[in-house]
Order: structure tokens, then sequence, then C-alpha cells
């Protein structure tokens, strides 16, 4: 059977092309063909044949050369058996030729013996390539390329294709990631709020902060990414979306955290306190802060901090992941530790947060309560942190208790206290909270009590000498020049301390209680109880029926009026005896009949909550309350429901010691703290609830002070208090010395004729007979000397408020001090 009486072409079983005439050995030793008789030959064997390295390149024309003659011929079987194993590696080199090639028809197999091959003439369409040419083709992957449009000039065309080219994608090969050297975002906007020009610090030393040591490769390794490393420095730019939502004094607050989280204040300095009034916006401007540290830095395309924790009272845990995600959206997901789950998901997502590194950082930060960071300590000795943000930071106020050495123990540099009230009760927990920022800055606590606090208080006092003045105002320089405190611009409000004088019930029992042998004793400093005297004399400024009468006070039923009845005392109060609870039920009369306003009434006492809610109830007033006997997750939905503006409720019952932090009640304009606190802080956090960021209306804060009693030793107790903090942290040189220390013990002596013990001690030149004649200048709010005084006859006429206008001539309140924010210095 000869291979020229084949019907069909041959087809090569094998992708590669292989030698078809291959020699077989026989029987006899003689070389045969391998299309020899089935007889004569034994099975036929494929060997790949050697590619010709000298072979040209089809371009489509009829070549009858011999060079394409050899090209498309099979090898000879007498190919000698070293080019034979060498093609058998299968690495044949393949040059690029054009796929639009002529086809050429498969060569007429030689017969036995047939030393030379001819080309096989005769072309048939139903003859298939030669595998041989089809297999020294190249694939080439497709490009897309954008076409210029006609009406653009021949230059523009090409320069627009060279681009096209550059930028080309291919098949099997990654792109290049071009990494900028520019700022985030645009320096060079109007709006754009740069926090940090290059220009600023050329010279500068780098911070001696230690960066992590990564033991594992970076994603930009792995992938082969090479980032340029570069000197230059670029912008440091707020994100514009936050930007466009500060306003002016935010602004300057949040380029007051970053120099002092930067180190510019004071060198080898990373904290500060933030000690602005509650409600004026603190958390946007830690946010500002925070997105910016994680995101930029004076080197383009790096963070200066990987992770922050947000510490806080538990109660604000989800206030702030809702804050972030309020103005970041999915831009970041915080981790918030509420307790929702189980511990075991707890400690997961705890342990996640610590062990995770450069880009697989997936929960940049960590809010979690003082309470439960200081239990679960242990897990975060060994993490990083960037930044740590302390809300309510006055908790750190004791150098001694656990949960500030637990915070003190992170490994963190960047520390940040959030605390409208920085000084509570002394110098000393100040420098607590001032040392936990900037640890070793103020030297150690004696150190402290010797070099500042000491010489500071001698000469505060209003019996200290001029050369102790002198003393104090020097060392109030040295702590100013650290500029490590700062505060915000206070937007409009007006807060009032009114004295209201006490109901002839009260005066009657206050002096019964005065003159017992209990407090002759007292007095005397003969054994007694002097808590529970002060406990009874509060309870009695605000009503008697917070008494347990007569078993509190012996002899009291002497003292009842005709009308007293003690059984009718748990069901309806009666306003008349109490001299403020005669004025608080004129005003929610007044607000419930001519105005839309909403008001808050807080209490010391969850008793004088009682008593509010037996008011509210007798006179078919809507209210809420939240006190301590509320879960943290009720209390949420409660604020909501008040901050309502078509809600029922206009009264919101609120206990100080509960929700006196945090909450925000901005659906009232008017806010009454009905008794005083010992600590200035206490109040101050309450009479925040109202007065915050998003407030719409004038808001309107009235203090109630008993006239002459126990209430106004507290009142004078405080104002010492928060003249310090004014001279400390608010840099006012300017406090007026009101009060020695020796006067402020006289809590037992009762003033009855007197329209405002607090002010008779001022010696205030601004006023004749209690009668203001020169206006108030400057009004410095920790020094209420300096704000606006009306007596309770027709001077209260004057006032700016319409509620205590009606009180005027009326008998109660005797006495009132105003601040105007307009004309105010915090």
């Amino acid at each position: 059977m000869s291979v020229h009486s084949l019907k069909a072409p041959f087809r090569a079983p094998f992708k590669t092309p292989f030698k078809a005439n291959a020699v077989v050995p026989a029987k006899n030793g003689e070389k045969t063909s391998s299309f020899s008789t089935p007889r004569t030959c034994k099975k036929q064997t494929c060997i790949p044949a050697k590619r010709n390295k000298g072979y040209k390149k089809y371009n489509g024309e009829d070549e009858d050369d011999e060079s394409s003659e050899n090209e498309s011929e099979y090898n000879s079987g007498e190919e000698s058996e070293g080019d034979s194993a060498s093609d058998s590696d299968g690495k044949h080199p393949r040059k690029k030729t054009k796929l639009n090639v002529k086809r050429t028809p498969f060569a007429e197999v030689s017969s036995r013996n047939h030393n030379s091959s001819a080309r096989n003439n005769n072309s048939s369409p139903s003859v298939l390539r030669n595998p041989k040419i089809a297999l020294k083709s190249q694939f080439k992957p497709p490009t897309f390329i954008n076409k210029p449009s006609n009406n653009q000039s021949n230059n523009n065309a090409n320069s627009n294709l060279d681009e096209d080219l550059s930028r080309r994608l291919t098949l099997g090969m990654r792109r290049k990631v071009f990494v900028g050297t520019k700022a985030l975002h645009d320096p060079n906007n109007e709006k754009s709020l740069v926090l940090y020009y290059p220009s600023d610090n050329e010279g500068e030393k780098k911070e001696p902060i230690v960066p992590i040591k990564k033991k594992e490769r970076t994603l930009a390794e792995i992938l082969g990414v090479v980032i340029p490393k570069s000197d230059k420095k670029v912008h440091v730019v707020v994100d514009p979306i936050l930007t466009s939502k500060l306003r002016p004094h935010q602004v300057e607050g949040v380029k007051f955290l970053y120099n002092c989280t930067t180190g510019k204040v004071v060198e080898g300095a990373y904290g500060c306190i933030m000690a602005d009034e509650m409600g004026l916006g603190k958390t946007l401007q830690c946010i500002a802060l925070l997105w910016t540290l994680l995101r930029q830095s004076s080197l383009p395309n790096k963070g200066t901090i990987e992770k922050a924790i947000i510490a806080c009272p538990s109660s604000l845990v989800r206030n702030w992941a809702n804050e972030l995600t309020k103005w970041l959206g999915n831009r970041i997901k915080p981790l918030a530790i509420d307790h929702k789950g189980t511990k075991e998901k707890f400690l997961k997502d705890l342990r996640q947060f610590v062990n995770a590194q450069g880009r697989m950082i997936m929960n940049p930060v960590l809010i979690i309560s003082y309470e439960t960071l200081r239990t679960n300590i242990s897990e975060l000795n060994n993490c990083q942190i960037g930044l740590l943000l302390c809300d309510e930071g006055h908790r750190l106020k004791n150098s001694e208790s656990l949960v500030f050495r637990t915070l003190n123990s992170l490994k963190v540099q960047r520390r940040v206290i959030l605390s409208g009230t920085p000084i509570q009760n002394d110098l000393s927990e100040y420098f607590s909270l001032l040392n936990f920022a900037n640890p070793g800055l103020l030297g150690t606590e004696s150190e402290f009590r010797r070099n500042y606090e000491n010489p500071i208080l001698r000469g505060r006092d209003a019996d200290a000498s001029d050369r102790e003045r002198e003393t104090s105002d020097q060392k109030l320089a040295e702590l100013w020049s650290f500029k490590l405190t700062g505060f915000d611009v206070v937007p409009v409000k007006y807060e009032h301390v009114v004295f209201c004088r006490l109901s002839k019930f009260q005066l009657s029992l206050y002096n019964l209680f005065l003159t017992s042998p209990a407090i002759q004793r007292l007095l005397r400093g003969v054994g007694s109880q002097p808590l529970k005297a002060i406990t009874i004399l509060k309870k009695l400024c605000n009503h008697p029926d917070l008494l347990d009468l007569p078993d509190d006070l012996c002899g009291s039923e002497d003292c009842f009026p005709p009308d007293y009845s003690l059984k009718e005392k748990s069901r309806y109060v009666r306003p008349e005896f109490s001299g403020k609870m005669q004025v608080l039920d004129r005003m929610l009369a007044k607000i419930k009949q001519e105005t839309d306003d909403k008001i808050v009434l807080i209490s010391n006492y969850t008793q004088t909550l009682d008593l509010f809610e037996k008011l509210c109830r007798n006179k078919k007033y809507g209210f809420l309350r939240l006190d301590g006997s509320m879960n943290i997750q009720k209390r949420q939905k409660l604020v909501d429901r008040f901050n309502n503006p078509s809600g029922p409720e206009f009264i919101f019952l609120l206990s100080s010691k509960a929700g006196g932090c945090g909450i925000n009640l901005i659906g009232a304009n008017r806010l009454i703290l009905f008794d005083p606190d010992w600590n200035p802080a206490a109040d101050q956090q309450a009479l925040a609830r109202i007065w915050r960021d998003g407030q719409k209306k004038e808001c309107f804060i009235y203090r109630f002070i008993a006239t002459g009693s126990i209430e106004e030793k507290i009142f004078q107790r405080q104002s010492h208090k928060q003249s310090l903090s004014s001279c400390v942290v608010d840099e006012d040189e300017h406090v007026e010395r009101h009060f020695s220390l020796e006067s402020l013990k006289q809590l037992f002596q009762f003033n009855p004729n007197t329209i405002c013990d607090t002010h008779d001690t001022f010696k205030c030149k601004k006023c004749e007979h209690g009668i203001q004649t020169v206006p108030s200048k400057v009004m410095n709010y920790g020094d209420s000397s300096s704000w606006d005084h009306f007596t309770g006859n027709d001077d209260l006429a004057r006032i700016n408020d319409i509620m205590l206008k009606e009180e005027a001539n009326r008998g109660i309140v005797s006495y009132v001090f105003q601040y105007n924010s307009e004309n105010g210095k915090k």
C-alpha cells in the first residue's frame, strides 16, 4: 500500500510535528520505512522532528524557491540521532510570524530508500494547513486602543495614541501601581483646613516615636509593588467631608488637638486636655483628629498612626460608634465593645484588634468602657496604640485609682483627655490629668505641690499678702506657658442663679433644727453626725415633704401649718410649703400655656424626682423620667422620644447622678437644677444637657438656691473652685479673691434677713444697695461677681428672661445673677 493511494490526507496525532518516515528495524536487520506492509514492520512510532533553525517568515506570497520547499517538507529519515535527541526536550525556539499565511498542502511521503523529498503541487481545498507551520506562529494577545476622533489634529492624535499605548491592558501581565507623592486632599482649596505646612518644619527633628517592627513581609512586598521612597514633605489637610461640618470654634479646636498630639506645642509632649464647655462638639473635633492621623502624615501615602482607642463611660460606647458612622459613613469600621454578644465573641474581636498589623487592620478604632478596659488590660498590654481618647476624662483625677493605673500602662504616647471640668476640687486633680496626658512634664506630685499648688492657693486666698499674690501670679503664668489645655468659644445662652426665700413652714423647721441639741453638740465638736445634719438641711431647702417628720426633727409637730397632713403628702404636692417649689410651679404653668418650649428638671435626689412626678401628675403634665433604675439600652430610646418636637411630653425628669454625663437633650431649651452639689463639676455636667451642638433655640438655664441657707454656702464653695479653675485653665488673671477658706466653714449659720448672702461677700463695686448701676463689660463664667445682678423687686423687670420677669415683687425670688454668653468669657 503506497502513500499515493491514500484518499484522505494524513492527520498528525500530536500537536508537535513528527517524522513521517521514521526507520524501524526489520527481521533481517535491514531498514524499512514506517509505512511498509504490516508483515514486515513492527508497531509504528512517532518521533518529534527537529525544527529548522534557518526557516524564513511566510509573507503570504507563493514561493517555489529551495528554502520554501525545505520549510514545508518533512525531514529525512537519515537525520542524525543527536538531532533527534536534542529535539526531544520540547524546547523549540519560536519566532514571530503573521497569522494570515497561505495554506500549504501536505508534502508527499517519500517511499522506501527515498533520500530526497518533493512537494506535492496538486493543491486541494480539502487539504488542511501544515501543522508544522501553524505551530510556528506565536499567539498575539489583542490590544485595545482608543482611536482619536476625526476632528483632532495629527499631533493630538499621535500624543493620545502614545498615551493609550503606554496604558494598554495585556493578558497575563500585572499592571503597575503608581503611587502619588502629593497630599491626600487639595491644600489650595479656599475651604481646606490645613494642619501642617511642609515649609513650617523643614529642619525639624523626627518625632521620637518608635515605629512598629514588622517581622512579616508587607502586602506591597508580596505583590512586588515598589513604593518610591521620598523625603519630600506634603500638606496635612482635614477631610473636606468633615471640614464642611466644622464650626469656627471647632476649627480652632482641631488645630489645637493636632498641634499637641504631634509635639508642636511642647517638645516631647504629645498629650493635651480638651477642656471646653459641654455640648460644643468635642466629639466631632476628635473624629476629625482621629481620621486625619489615621490617613495622613507629613510623608506621602502614610498615616501618622495605625490604631486608636476611645475610652468612655459604658453609656457612651454606642454613642461614639454612632457618631463615627454619622460623620464618616462606611469609610471606617470601629470596634465597639458594648457587651451585646457573648464573652467569647468579645475576646475574639479584641484579640483580632490587637494582632492585626498594616493593611490587615480592619477595625482601626476600638471603643471600650473604662471598666471593660480595666478588666481586660492583659489582652492589650503588648499592643502598640497610636492615639488614646479619654472621654469624660475627669475620671482620671485620682492618680491612685485602678482606672488611672490601667490606662497609664498602655503603650501609647498620644493621649487626649476630654473634660469640661478639669479642675473639680483642687489643683492635685488637675495635676493628675495633665500628668496622665504628658507623664513627667510637671515633675512628681510632691514637686508640683511645692512648686505650683501651694503658692497658687496661698495667693488666691482673700487674706493673702501682696507678695503671696505676686508669687501666685508668677506660678500661674508658668502653667499657662505649657498651652496644653484648650477650650472653645462658647455660643449664646443665658444662665441664672436664682436665690429663693424659704417659705414660712421651711423657716420654722430650719430654725428648730439649728437650735436642736444635736446641732448644738455638733457646733461644739462633741460626738455628732455632720453628714446626716447636712443632708437633712439640704432636703428641707427643697421641700419639707422630703423629710420623715416628726422622726427626723423632734418637736416639728408644733411647726405644722393648720392645713398640713402627713397622710396627704404621699399623693399630693403642696408647692406653697417650699419657696423654690412655688417658683417652679408658676414657671411650668407659664411654659405650658404660652410657649412651645420644653424643660429639663434635674435633682441630686431621687426623692425630689418623686416629688416632681407627683406635681406633674397632679397638674396633668406630660413628662418622662430617667434615673439610675433605668438600664442603658432604654435610656437612648427615652432621650430620642423627648427630643422629638411632636412629642406630647414637655418635661424631662433627670437624676444628675445617673444621666448627668453625655446625654443630649436638645429637644428642650430650658433647664432647672433644683439643688446644688458639693462638686461643681457635677453641676456643670448637668447644666450642659440642653446647651449642646445642634440646639436651635436660645437656652435658659436656672440654678435654684435657697437664700441664706446651707445651699448658699455650698454655692460659695463652688464659686471658689470655679474661680481657681478660671485662673489655671482659662488663664484669667482678673478673677477676684472673694472667699477665705475660714469663711467657708460656717455651714450652719443661717441669715434669713439677707437678700443674697453671696452678693454680700462680693463687696461688689458695680452695685449700690444691691442694685447694679455699672454695666458688666466682660463676664467671666467662673466668677459670678462679674455677671449682671438683679434684685427681686422692680429691678427684676430688666432681666432678659420672660419667666423670671413674672417673679418680680412676688416676695419669693430675692436676687438673681445672670450670665450672658454674648458678653461672656469662659
